[in-house]
């Protein structure tokens, strides 16, 4: 139990952290739907910004969890394989955002964006950061920097948000003269109405400028170095989960790429394609709070799975740690999809909230991809992370396949059942191959249990439509509790004592 204490701290320090920085994140939603009223406004950002969650994968190409299983295997050498896996970003980053720059015009019309090239340059900068900060990150998360880690993500956020506002609403009213009359000229060259969106872009460049600054420490000591040997034996372990990230990334991005294309004329009433892009992305950003869970987890669970793979202990400590990450995560999910009325009056703007019917079933297939993650770590500690590739791209095939099928007859909804879908099945295929190779004893049914009776209470309460926000949050909270209070029930046994004693129902 210990041994799970010390996980679940490093979980919730950077949850915390990660919460506080989303929660300053989602601020940006209700202001880009409420500043960008028609949709299709942010059609572009939603696609260009799923584009650079693919350039992510590739600008590291495997190099951070490469860096993590050489430091683990030979501590000694730390600085070493830090110094050859950011040289290795390093040179990648120049070159492809390098060239990506020059093709900008190019590739924004073949996006189908035409005129959008600068954004596409901020983007290409935006990507070479993120690629060459993720080795220093890596490295404050393998010497259980947590909270220095999490307070530069906070800071970069929180920048982010700042400048958003600044261009968004500050400069433009000043330009607009509603304020600051004197100022209306300086309001007027700082904020231009043809940039529009690409405010936003500018303020992540700008963001992610100070990451440069904020993570020196933990560039201390790198030398741009190469060691061919060094890095073919990194490279040799890395590769399959370059090819495991890229399935990854079109498992989850590939609805943004194909929802425009693939969406007939007239299929929404008085929408666009690049409407139904817009809503579609803006509703996703609801689902993150799965996504966020499952990230906070990934930090710290990456560093510490590796320094156990050597413990006879691991499988049970795998299946231990699977069970109340589903408990929580299956929480999560009823609490947010009870509740998305509530958050989509809130967070979106009207035009938006037609596309909530997408975040129950987003929710769950970012819930599965957790699970799936989980799972995954059989591969990770026997080195046959061959066998993620597989999977993954077996994911990422159906997730294409799917939205091609189905997108025509179901619209934005298809986008998420194809992301459920491919989830579930990758989750069956690692489980049956983990059975195989690296046994854990992990308890099924218990999952499917609270994951089936989930679904069931979320299924139900859609089905008693309360259109008062008054009634309908408090009725929604107390299913949540109530469900709570049914899992501490059925758990009981598992808590400890002195928590058990605090809670008199469990007694």
């Amino acid at each position: 139990m210990s041994v799970l204490k010390k996980l679940a701290s490093e979980t919730a320090l950077y949850g915390v952290s990660s919460i506080l920085g989303r929660a300053i994140y989602w601020f940006l939603v209700p202001l880009h739907t409420y500043v960008f009223l028609r949709p299709g406004e942010l059609s572009s950002n939603t696609e260009l910004y799923s584009w650079v969650a693919l350039f992510n994968v590739v600008y590291t190409f495997g190099m951070e969890t490469a860096f993590f299983r050489f430091t683990n295997r030979s501590p000694e050498h730390r600085q070493v394989y830090f110094n050859q896996a950011l040289t290795a970003i390093i040179l990648v980053s120049l070159v492809f955002s390098g060239l990506l720059m020059i093709a900008a015009p190019t590739v924004s019309d073949l996006l189908d964006y035409p005129g959008e090239s600068s954004n596409i340059i901020y983007l290409a900068i935006i990507v070479a950061i993120d690629a060459v900060v993720a080795i220093p990150f890596a490295r404050l998360r393998l010497e259980k920097k947590a909270k220095k880690f999490v307070q530069i993500k906070v800071i970069n956020i929180v920048i982010n948000v700042l400048l958003n506002v600044f261009f968004l609403l500050i400069c433009r009213d000043i330009s607009l003269g509603k304020y600051l009359p004197s100022l209306q000229s300086l309001g007027a060259f700082l904020y231009r109405p043809e940039i529009g969106p690409g405010y936003i872009f500018i303020a992540n460049l700008i963001a992610n400028a100070c990451f440069l600054i904020l993570l020196k420490d933990a560039f201390k000591g790198f030398k741009f170095t190469w060691k061919g040997p060094l890095f073919n034996e990194m490279w040799v372990y890395a590769y399959p989960i370059l090819i495991l990230g890229l399935a990854g990334t079109v498992n989850q991005m590939a609805d943004r790429w194909f929802l425009r294309h693939l969406l007939p004329a007239g299929f929404y009433p008085n929408l666009t394609s690049e409407d139904a892009l817009g809503i579609y992305g803006s509703c996703y950003k609801l689902s993150v709070f799965m996504s966020l869970a499952i990230q906070s987890f990934k930090y710290a669970a990456d560093p510490f799975f590796f320094s156990k793979a050597e413990d006879k202990n691991a499988p049970q400590l795998l299946a231990s740690v699977m069970k109340w990450f589903v408990i929580v995560c299956v929480i999560l999910w009823v609490g947010v999809s009870l509740n998305v009325d509530f958050l989509g009056h809130y967070m979106l703007s009207k035009a938006y909230r037609v596309g909530l019917d997408v975040v129950p079933v987003l929710l769950l297939a970012n819930l599965l991809l957790g699970i799936y993650y989980n799972l995954a770590f059989w591969f990770k500690l026997t080195d046959k992370t061959h066998f993620g590739t597989l999977i993954t791209v077996i994911g990422a095939i159906l997730t294409v396949g799917l939205n091609i099928l189905l997108i025509p007859q179901l619209g934005y909804m298809a986008c998420a059942y194809a992301f459920l879908l491919s989830s579930a099945i990758m989750c069956i295929l690692c489980y049956l191959l983990g059975e195989k190779y690296y046994s854990v004893p992990y308890q099924v049914t218990s999952a499917l249990g609270y994951i089936g009776s989930a679904g069931l209470v979320i299924y139900l309460s859609s089905l008693v439509k309360i259109s008062n926000l008054w009634v309908s949050v408090p009725y929604h909270l107390a299913l949540c509790l109530l469900y709570g209070l049914g899992i501490l029930l059925v758990e009981r046994d598992s808590i400890p004592l002195r928590i058990r004693q605090k809670i008199k129902v469990l007694n």
